[in-house]
């Protein structure tokens, strides 16, 4: 996986209810590629395993609810798959989420995947939750619609219009179709990490985060699901304090992953599979073409030609606010070569990363 560029000089700083019949790939983060790693390194092939789990699947007709003012799909065989993890503070996530939001949920996690046509390539691009944008008009869930906004943080787009909007907002962003959505909540997360029996991460320096509920000594550890949460969510603990390292941690996480999920062998134990695949299905969120395990499992399995080395990983290009501190702004000259990149099927050029802002957490965690 490429590495980012050195930071840039600068301050521092309507979904459905689960039914019988309408029940992979936050972040990438982390979250999301947790279960990514999942259906397409240790499920794929394996679809009989999952029979019978459709009752857990949650799906959401983003489609239907964003109407024919799109961007056109590739007609290249490309495909894009925006992935989150959502920052819900209700229910189980409650107590894992940390800070003083006592409900909503919020884009905590995104990710725009694009596969490259053949399925041997893809090129990951993390979405700062920090990043200051314009927010196109959003149906609300619960009703009626919010007006366009300027100049609104990113993560605030979920509370603003659930799925939809998110989706929304990044096709208007990037001018890409979104082809699929993915989510996957805190409290999934945890259950999924403890279910493939932890982690193993290094750590090149001390991390103390109490807002992430995260202190570990330079070492190497084996992470549960709640020491994972943590690592994932970290951002006081290492670097300038910003997303941007959060993000860095992510895919270093993600690595790790890989390679646990590999050591695995799933495939060989039957039982272990069955549960994974029952915690995974209970724990993603999809779009209505993703909404069955048959869906899925298809998906995955045309996933499972792309490997770590085959994959492109970098953080949307940004400048730091210089207004206001630990937010970022879209380097949309940067930007544009990357969608144009991915809009082509094309690898995402250097010259598009070099010199943007990146958090400074880079190396401060990897895979064992």
């Amino acid at each position: 996986m490429s590495a980012e560029s050195t930071p840039e000089a600068g301050p521092r700083d309507g979904r459905r209810r689960r039914t019988p019949h309408d029940r992979r790939y936050s972040g990438l983060k982390a979250m999301a590629w947790t279960v990514a790693a999942v259906l397409v390194l240790g499920g794929a092939g394996a679809g009989y395993v999952y029979a019978g789990l459709d009752g857990n699947l949650t799906s959401v007709d983003i489609d239907r609810l964003l109407g024919t003012d799109r961007p056109e799909k590739a007609a290249d065989g490309s495909e894009n798959v925006l992935v989150l993890g959502s920052d819900s503070r209700s229910g189980g996530n409650r107590k894992l989420g940390g800070g003083a939001d006592g409900g909503g949920a919020r884009a905590d996690t995104a990710m725009i995947v694009h596969l490259h046509e053949g399925r041997e390539k893809a090129s990951v691009v993390s979405v700062p939750r920090d990043t200051v944008v314009d927010r196109p008009e959003c149906a609300h869930p619960g009703g009626g619609t919010r007006p366009a906004a300027n100049g609104v943080m990113f993560n605030s787009t979920y509370a603003t219009g659930g799925a939809a909007c998110v989706v929304k907002t990044v096709e208007s962003m990037t001018g890409l179709r979104m082809d699929h959505y993915l989510e996957v909540d805190f409290t999934g997360f945890r259950k999924l990490v403890d279910e493939l029996g932890g982690v193993e991460v290094t750590t090149t320096e001390d991390i103390d985060d109490p807002d992430s509920h995260l202190e570990l000594a330079a070492g190497t550890h084996r992470l549960d699901g709640a020491q994972a949460l943590g690592l994932v969510r970290t951002r006081h603990g290492v670097g300038d304090g910003s997303d941007l390292g959060r993000i860095q941690l992510q895919q270093a996480f993600f690595r790790a992953l890989v390679r646990q999920v590999k050591d695995l062998g799933l495939l060989t134990d039957p039982k272990k599979l069955y549960d994974v695949a029952d915690t995974v299905t209970r724990t993603v969120t999809t779009d209505s073409g993703l909404g069955s395990v048959n869906s899925l499992m298809s998906f995955a399995d045309g996933l499972k030609g792309i490997d770590p080395g085959g994959m492109h990983m970098v953080t949307m290009p940004v400048r730091y606010d210089p207004a206001a501190p630990h937010r970022v702004l879209p380097w949309k000259e940067k930007a544009g070569l990357v969608w144009e990149a991915l809009r082509n099927d094309e690898p995402i050029p250097r010259a598009a990363t070099v010199g943007t802002a990146t958090g400074g957490a880079k190396d401060v965690v990897s895979a064992s």
